[in-house]
């Protein structure tokens, strides 16, 4: 079964209230979190995605402006999260290359803070690079979207 995307543009997708208990059983807040800012500050969205497993909200991401200041537009993927019962089935994978697609020609690179190290080994083998003493942990030069795993 493929996972299949769908934009998040103004309202949260059907099943968000399963993904976001178990996030937060998880020990995470970023569904939370996005619900506040959907609600609040949608425009900070440049893309969101839902990604749904045989009709079952399984994941969601989504990016905004880099928050920490830097010289240049910079975009971090942000909200990321995978249901525990569909991880390691190409829904995170799914979701972050719809974005870095979306985020090619825009900016020159992409951050991202990885949780812990499960997020970080992930964010690796996508292109991105562990950086240290920046309010991110990985980061990802936008010269080629073409993951190599």
């Amino acid at each position: 079964m493929d996972p299949k995307l769908e934009p998040i543009v103004d309202k949260l997708p059907a099943g968000f209230a399963d993904l976001e208990a178990d996030a937060t059983a998880d020990g995470h807040r970023q569904m939370t979190r996005l619900a506040a800012e959907l609600t609040e500050t949608p425009a900070i969205f440049h893309a969101a995605y839902a990604c749904y497993l045989g009709g079952r909200l399984a994941g969601i991401g989504a990016m905004t402006n880099e928050p920490a200041p830097i010289g240049q537009p910079t975009w971090r993927m942000r909200r990321f999260y995978v249901h525990r019962e569909f991880r390691r089935r190409n829904v995170a994978y799914t979701i972050a290359m719809a974005l870095l697609q979306d985020a090619t020609g825009s900016v020159s690179t992409m951050t991202v803070h990885a949780g812990n190290q499960a997020a970080a080994q992930f964010w690796e083998a996508i292109g991105f690079s562990r950086v240290v003493g920046l309010a991110w942990s990985h980061q990802r030069t936008m010269l080629d979207t073409t993951a190599r795993i």
